[in-house]
């Protein structure tokens, strides 16, 4: 090899030369073009805003901002009574937005966090294009500090929405419009509440319901769609659904609806009614452990009923079992009725919720037991896996529900640890992406997450549980959190980790934006942590592999790959790494600037440069297959022109060096 000069290229930002050889042109490169990194962002589901569409009824003023919101660089600030549907109308906004410009797959639709970011997760700032769309959510906010803090940063966010051409609405929190700066008052639109049957007919219709418009008439159902909220709302056509569907109501729209309204309205009541008659500790336990286990086999339910009496230590009774109430007369006294199929339910519809929503709320000391018994209980043997995770929603929903996200969490880490199988425990799974779903502690679940991946050991069972949560769940919402979570499984040690290894490399090699991401986040790691660098490198190595990359390949993010790999001293990992991309070039030359990039990415390193020499001839063989010789040959002259320009710099600099001694 020739010696020659080179010119170093740190952080490519517009067109490059490198030196005497072809001059590669970079667009794009900058770091900031990482983007939801920082803002915490949520993927709004196309699918979630279609079904939502389906079912959608405009509130008052909604068409004013809809207009409003059209202009690129618009932003909409919505204010509106809480049950209103503002969420809705919001995220509606935004898809009708895209939908009506036909490029809604291009566009980002994603939400922006309330509360400031996790500083520990490498963010960086909301760079918006062209199209883009965010949702920012301030409902939650209770206080005017917080919610000066979520204005600063909303004004920040305005100004970068409206400089790319991009379009966003904030959903202002309720009774604290005196706390709204002045400069974000032209902003904002004020939506009333839309008609509350008519979003109990459109659920209605879109579950193939038929009816007459005077099957809506009644006087209960007019004053619920007068004062509830609109979540109630949906959820009243859900329990005329289920009636239906259930055969169970009666087989007439009129019936289903009576029943359903019965629920909605007088369930709390009956139950507090039976709680406060029945006041052993027997059929107390027997009653919630029905509403939790609904629909389970009824040995399965007897079991767990006798489970749950043990945790909350209750002393059995002295006589034997055939002395005592048999258990089928103690289901009838409380309502519990068995199917043909010997599974349990109660007689009336949506009672076990009621039953589940009363225990947790009104006995709060036993909470704990109620963790621990849930946790032993899951894993009764006649169980299906249906059942299961049935439980599992139960317990969970009313732990979010009374605020303990920690007891759901707790389950998490428990089965998740005595685990076995490729995808972890379901029950961990289906408890860890209801809390990850969850609109007030999703950030919490996220949280929690993160700070596992960042302590001590974890058991294969939970890395398990955590990469397919990231994959089924974390990846379609938040994307880049999945990424950052992925990535400190995939450098611990040990199968489980290998394996969320190759769902990391998956998530980022289906979108260039988390590829980049993904790039930048492990250079940083091997730069902050030299003394533990090995496993980061080990990563990039392969994420930079010729299968790996997208098509066409980001050339710019490659050369920054590359050049943190071949900064440091040569292993048996750049061989994989060079020999695919030379197969690449091989097999398709329109690859070919990946040989004069590679040789870029070494800065003249001689060891690099050596390196990457004797990859090359290995590649070719001694047979010099007529592609593989004409490829190695190319690869060869790029390191020939970078020797050289190496030497020649050396020379320029002597020379300098020399006639600034003679001029002394």
């Amino acid at each position: 090899m020739t010696e020659e000069n080179r010119v170093t290229v740190n952080e490519p930002r517009g067109p490059v030369n490198n030196g005497v050889g072809h001059q590669y042109v970079f667009y794009g490169a900058g770091t900031d073009w990482m983007i939801r990194k920082g803002v915490e962002s949520l993927r709004i589901v196309r699918e979630d805003r279609i079904r939502l569409a389906d079912r959608f009824v405009p509130p008052v003023n909604y068409r004013v901002a809809a207009d409003r919101l059209e202009k690129p660089g618009s932003v909409v600030l919505l204010e509106a009574p809480p049950g209103s549907g503002r969420r809705a109308a919001a995220i509606m906004l935004l898809h009708e937005l895209g939908e009506g410009t036909g490029t809604d797959e291009e566009a980002r639709c994603e939400e922006l966090p309330a509360t400031d970011r996790n500083k520990d997760e490498d963010a960086a700032p909301l760079a918006p294009g062209e199209g883009d769309r965010f949702l920012l959510d301030l409902s939650g906010i209770a206080d005017e500090e917080t919610y000066s803090r979520a204005q600063r940063r909303l004004a920040v966010h305005r100004m970068r929405v409206q400089e790319a051409g991009a379009h966003m609405v904030a959903v202002l929190p309720s009774g604290m419009e005196h706390a709204l700066a002045p400069d974000l008052e032209p902003h904002m639109v004020r939506l009333g509440r839309p008609r509350g049957l008519a979003v109990v007919t459109g659920y209605l219709r879109m579950d193939r319901m038929a009816f007459r418009s005077s099957d809506l008439g009644s006087a209960d159902l007019q004053r619920l769609c007068d004062r509830s909220p609109m979540r109630e709302l949906a959820r009243l056509a859900a329990l005329v659904r289920a009636a239906r569907d259930s055969g169970r109501f009666g087989a007439d729209f009129a019936g289903w609806l009576d029943h359903a309204l019965h629920a909605v309205t007088d369930r709390a009541g009956e139950v507090s009614r039976q709680v406060a008659a029945v006041r052993t500790t027997p059929e107390r336990a027997l009653l919630l452990a029905t509403a939790v286990f609904e629909e389970a086999h009824a040995d399965t339910v007897y079991e767990a009923w006798h489970d749950l009496m043990r945790t909350v230590r209750h002393e059995e009774e002295t006589t034997t079992e055939l002395a005592r109430t048999d258990f089928g007369e103690r289901l009838a006294a409380l309502g519990i009725e068995r199917d043909p199929e010997e599974r349990l339910r109660f007689g009336r519809l949506a009672y076990a919720d009621a039953v589940r929503t009363y225990f947790w709320a009104n006995f709060p000391g036993t909470r704990d037991n109620l963790r621990d018994w849930i946790g032993h209980a899951a894993g009764i043997r006649g169980l299906t896996t249906d059942d299961r995770v049935n439980v599992v929603i139960r317990f969970g929903e009313r732990s979010l529900a009374v605020g303990r996200p920690d007891h759901l969490f707790d389950l998490v880490v428990r089965w998740a640890d005595t685990a076995t199988g490729a995808s972890g425990d379901p029950g961990a799974v289906a408890a860890l992406e209801l809390g990850l779903s969850h609109e007030r502690f999703g950030g919490w679940f996220r949280k929690r997450m993160y700070e596992s991946g960042r302590s001590g050991p974890l058991s294969d069972g939970l890395i398990r549980v955590l990469t397919t949560a990231c994959l089924k769940s974390l990846g379609a919402t938040h994307p880049d959190q999945a990424l950052v979570r992925l990535h400190q499984l995939a450098v611990r040690e040990g199968q489980a980790a290998r394996e969320a290894r190759d769902a990391l490399l998956g998530l980022a090699g289906r979108d260039r934006r988390l590829y980049r991401l993904l790039i930048d986040r492990v250079r940083d790691r091997t730069r902050r942590e030299p003394s533990e660098a090995e496993p980061h490198l080990r990563l990039l190595t392969e994420l930079l592999r010729s299968d790996r990359a997208p098509d066409p390949p980001p050339w710019p993010d490659l050369f920054l790959g590359w050049e943190t790999v071949f900064s440091q001293p040569p292993t048996e990992l750049w061989n994989l790494l060079v020999r695919s991309w030379l197969s690449a070039v091989a097999d398709d030359r329109t690859q070919e600037m990946a040989l004069g990039v590679m040789v870029g990415a070494t800065h003249g390193s001689r060891a690099a440069l050596h390196r990457l020499y004797t990859i090359a001839c290995d590649w070719a063989g001694p047979s010099r297959h007529p592609s593989r010789a004409t490829v190695a040959a190319l690869f060869w002259r790029h390191i020939d022109h970078t020797q050289y320009a190496r030497a020649e710099s050396t020379k320029r600099a002597g020379a300098e060096e020399q006639t600034t001694e003679e001029a002394r």
